[in-house]
């Protein structure tokens, strides 16, 4: 785990580390390295998260700098040697653990989080997760972004993505909060540079900034550093250029058994999270501060149905709001919970504890997903599908999580930024994790069987329609772009990107016109 690190303070105490340039801030002393087949670390720098894949490209490149990047990517470019770029490795489709990919970039050492007081924003290296991001700045100014929960994932593509988290129904998404990026890209002539690209309205590469608000990793170069500051900040003072984080979370959950839960109880529960969340909503409301989800697996495991959720405990009438939620979920089902509570911890311990949010063991690190936005909680169709295959005699390995959204993300247009799913008001992810490689094609089978049933009405996927609004790119799956799984007709990119997905073919076109930046569900040059 990475810990918060000083930066250029030889006592070990988390400080902001001087803006300006590169050589006046703390860079890890290594790099770049390149790491070759005949070096021991070679084996370990093959996977990511997802075990399913491994690489083989011909070196690793572990960089510390932006300029490092630059001459790897030129390096790589002259040698015509595919790319692919590696910061947290959380993401579970094989875009980097894959045999066309010849050099492989890591940049997850790149993890500086500092105040640029000349941007007037945080900036943050592209190699940093989301626990030391949390972190630093909750210890040097206390405030937050409303990124995810899963500590150990990267920025890198989280932020790129439209990331977002528990606090997005108050705060709105990540990308709201993007300021500026640098991104290494490469141009016609095959020289790679860097660009750093602003929301300013002059800005001549605002576009290039546009496309790193929703648009997703791998596609237009290599993001070497973030920079964040709300939208509407006029202040000169860190602490409030960014929102206050939480000082405690409250948190609340339900578990049911599955013993005596039967077909008319499931469909009560499911029916009863989803109203809740198309009646509680809208952006400003107190019940938009609150952060729902519901977790399921086969009967076959434990602990079985989860309805949970998170609230700043700092905010008026907080256990209040908990309990009303977990009442109405609740009611009619005809099965008591086995388990009712609720707690609170300090924020910091919530947002970046080792174990929250990160799927999996050391042993279990073969995955699938998929997912879904929803506008509608799930018609009673979709709950039987649901149903039929948590209680199938065959074990499905899929756990269905649905996590509360819209609120104050609905508030930005669908064009304002990449990310163009602005009226949903649930995600849905289907996550199976596994330990045997002989198990890869029956379990990948089962839960693309689930994912199929659920929204057979649409071609075996998420829309776009009223119960529906898509795909998350951050949670990218290879089926989308399969006819023989994807029959609604409705080609990938609009699944991820609706209307936006023009725009992004054009900075694609712009900034690199040589597609050396591409995997299965890249960004496409325009015809």
């Amino acid at each position: 785990m990475t810990d918060v690190q000083s930066h250029g303070h030889p006592n070990g105490a988390v400080a902001a580390v001087p803006s300006g340039p590169a050589d006046e801030r703390y860079i890890p002393e290594f790099g770049p390295s390149t790491i070759t087949r005949d070096d021991p670390r070679y084996d370990s720098m093959l996977r990511g998260t997802n075990h399913r894949f491994v690489g083989s490209p011909d070196y690793v490149r572990v960089v510390t700098r932006t300029e490092h990047v630059v001459a790897a990517v030129d390096e790589a470019v002259a040698a015509g040697k595919r790319i692919a770029v590696r910061s947290g490795g959380h993401g579970l489709e094989n875009f980097v653990a894959n045999a066309e990919v010849k050099v492989l970039l890591d940049i997850s050492e790149m993890t500086a989080v500092y105040y640029d007081s000349g941007r007037r924003a945080f900036a943050i290296e592209a190699g940093a997760t989301l626990g030391h991001v949390f972190r630093v700045l909750f210890k040097g100014w206390g405030v937050t972004v409303p990124a995810g929960m899963c500590p150990e994932v990267g920025v890198g593509g989280h932020f790129a993505g439209g990331g977002f988290g528990p606090l997005s129904r108050s705060l709105g998404a990540v990308v709201d909060y993007l300021y500026a990026v640098e991104v290494v890209v490469v141009g016609e002539d095959g020289r790679a540079r860097a660009v750093v690209a602003t929301r300013e309205p002059g800005d001549p590469h605002r576009d290039l900034w546009w496309a790193h608000t929703g648009g997703g990793g791998g596609n237009f170069g290599v993001v070497t550093r973030y920079w964040m500051r709300s939208p509407d900040a006029v202040s000169s003072n860190p602490a409030e250029l960014l929102p206050k984080a939480p000082a405690a979370t409250r948190s609340g959950l339900a578990i049911w058994s599955w013993e005596g839960m039967t077909e008319e109880a499931f469909t009560t529960l499911l029916r009863n999270f989803g109203t809740w969340c198309e009646n509680n909503s809208t952006a400003g409301t107190p019940q938009a501060d609150l952060f729902p989800y519901f977790h399921g697996t086969h009967n076959s495991t434990q602990p079985g149905l989860m309805v949970g959720a998170l609230i700043d405990d700092g905010l008026p009438g907080a256990e209040a709001l908990m309990t009303a939620f977990l009442d109405e979920v609740a009611a009619g089902v005809g099965v008591e919970p086995a388990m009712r509570f609720q707690e609170v911890q300090p924020w910091l311990y919530a947002a970046s504890y080792p174990g929250y949010g990160d799927p999996g063991n050391p042993g279990v690190r073969r995955f699938k997903i998929k997912a879904a936005y929803l506008r509608k909680g799930y018609s009673d169709a979709q709950i039987a599908a649901v149903y039929k295959h948590f209680t199938g005699e065959v074990y499905n390995p899929a756990q269905v999580l649905l996590v509360g959204y819209g609120g104050q993300v609905n508030t930005v247009a669908p064009d304002a930024t990449a990310t163009a799913q602005r009226d949903s008001i649930l995600k849905a992810a289907y996550l199976g994790a596994w330990a045997s490689e002989a198990e890869d094609e029956q379990n990948v089978g089962l839960i693309r069987d689930l994912f199929r049933d659920i929204y057979a009405h649409s071609g075996g996927v998420p829309g776009p329609d009223e119960l529906s609004d898509g795909a998350y790119i951050n949670y990218p799956d290879a089926d989308l772009a399969d006819p023989e799984l994807n029959t609604s007709g409705v080609p990938w990119h609009t699944l991820y990107y609706k209307d936006n997905y023009p725009r992004l073919q054009q900075v694609k076109k712009r900034y690199d016109p040589r597609n050396v930046f591409r995997h299965a569900l890249s960004i496409r040059l325009p015809e």
